[in-house]
């Protein structure tokens, strides 16, 4: 039988490696042309492609986790049709060219989303109890002498919701679907049942000799995917950015009352207005007069690259992961556009359905450390940009107003520079011109007229 080497093809947009975070085949099993094969995750986008030829598969070169160059082997497949590889062990040109075109799906969509999970996995079914489609080994294994157990349990997402709102180890849960498959009723039938599960813990060992010892309960989770692009990103970033952070307090007595004021206009067009796009066109106000802070360093040239637009950089809290969506031309935005806008951006990052234009060209990046933000922080940079700024909770504080002590709303404002580009009195200078800004919303009206 003839075999076939499928390589990661060329997927364009400058794209020279990818990470495989989920395969939808395993070692035996049959495929049929363009069936999903594979998920890759590269800088640009997570990537699903499909099998270029009928055919059984031999072997996965590249394993969950692992990082495949364009043109490295993925997987093998036994075509039985006659063709076969060339004496240098390497694929006849006509192979090449047609796993070249092979790709399926570029979803443009959050990459490495599929094989997240919000509570944690063993690292031997991260992948597979992220992704339901995933063709498994051992599917189904018996705990001797108790429940059912199942260390990939198959499911849909809408049954693996259920269960995580019931509280149910979907692992326990003894299936009655197609290919054994658990069901919603399944769950709900746990659920009536849940006196019956044991308590979560280690999955059961395999081995036939003693049983292992009681440990501490440790569960081994793979820095893969998008986690581990979010590592790799803010260690380069550390590693790279020589970071100062500038702290200093704002006082948003004014700007509270004016957003109280428009909360109910903005309600009545269908947004709703918090204090970010205040922020954002306030930022925006403050870099046009410090342009420095929404330049970028281009390590390839060693030039500055200074920008007279402003794509803002939103940064969000997912299950995910942090991300960074970005309104481009913000500049060109409305306040109440502005607010629809980074609440779309919001939403899509929650639901993983960010496209990777959505991911980048930031100028400088804006983080909202919301209600858990503590007193202050050090935001790490956003590279290539060279600043970015971390707005921390509004608090009601004793101030100093006209020689009296009153009460006032105030907020901190973190920001974090990188010192090769720009220089301690210009980051100072940024900041007291957008808090004067903040405190002052008529001022800001005027400057952004």
């Amino acid at each position: 039988m003839a075999s076939f080497e499928f390589r990661l093809p060329d997927i364009g947009e400058g794209v020279a490696e990818g990470e495989v975070v989920a395969w939808h085949v395993k070692p035996g099993d049959h495929v049929t042309e363009d069936q999903t094969m594979v998920e890759v995750m590269t800088d640009k986008a997570t990537v699903t492609i499909g099998a270029p030829r009928a055919g059984k598969v031999a072997e996965l070169r590249v394993q969950v986790g692992e990082v495949a160059n364009v043109g490295d082997v993925l997987v093998i497949i036994e075509t039985g049709n006659g063709h076969s590889l060339t004496p240098s062990g390497k694929p006849e040109p006509q192979k090449v060219a047609m796993a070249a075109s092979a790709v399926g799906d570029i979803r443009e969509a959050l990459p490495g989303t599929a094989f997240i999970t919000a509570a944690a996995k063993s690292s031997s079914n991260v992948v597979a109890a992220a992704n339901p489609l995933v063709n498994v080994r051992d599917a189904q294994t018996m705990v001797p002498g108790t429940d059912y157990f199942s260390d990939k349990p198959l499911a849909t997402p809408a049954t693996r919701k259920l269960a995580r709102d019931l509280d149910l180890d979907l692992r326990r849960v003894s299936p009655s679907g197609p290919a054994g498959r658990v069901t919603k009723e399944d769950v709900l039938s746990a659920r009536d049942n849940r006196a019956t599960l044991k308590p979560i813990g280690i999955p059961p060992h395999r081995s036939s000799g003693n049983p292992p010892p009681v440990s501490g309960g440790e569960t081994r989770v793979p820095l893969i995917g998008m986690r581990r692009k979010i590592a790799e990103r803010m260690q380069t970033a550390k590693n790279t950015a020589a970071h100062f952070t500038f702290v200093e307090e704002c006082d948003l007595d004014r700007l509270v009352d004016v957003r109280a004021r428009l909360a109910p206009q903005a309600e009545a067009q269908g947004v709703r207005l918090n204090y970010l796009p205040f922020i954002v066109q306030a930022t925006i106000a403050a870099l046009r007069k410090h342009p420095m802070l929404n330049c970028m360093l281009d390590p390839e040239t060693n030039e500055i690259v200074m920008r007279d637009y402003f794509h803002i950089g939103v940064a969000a809290a997912t299950e995910q992961g942090l991300v960074v969506p970005v309104v481009h031309h913000a500049e060109k935005l409305s306040l109440l556009d502005l607010a629809r806008e980074i609440e779309r951006l919001g939403v899509a990052a929650r639901e993983g359905k960010l496209t990777a234009a959505e991911l980048t060209g930031s100028t400088f990046t804006i983080t909202s450390l919301g209600r858990q933000a503590g007193l202050f922080a050090t935001p790490i940079i956003n590279l290539p940009n060279v600043g970015i700024l971390g707005v921390h909770r509004i608090k009601e504080k004793p101030v100093v107003k006209n020689g009296a002590i009153v009460i006032g709303n105030v907020m901190l404002l973190s920001l974090s520079l990188d010192h090769r580009i720009v220089d301690g009195h210009v980051g100072a200078a940024f900041a007291y011109e957008l808090i004067g800004l903040l405190e002052d919303p008529l001022a800001m009206l005027i400057d952004l007229s």
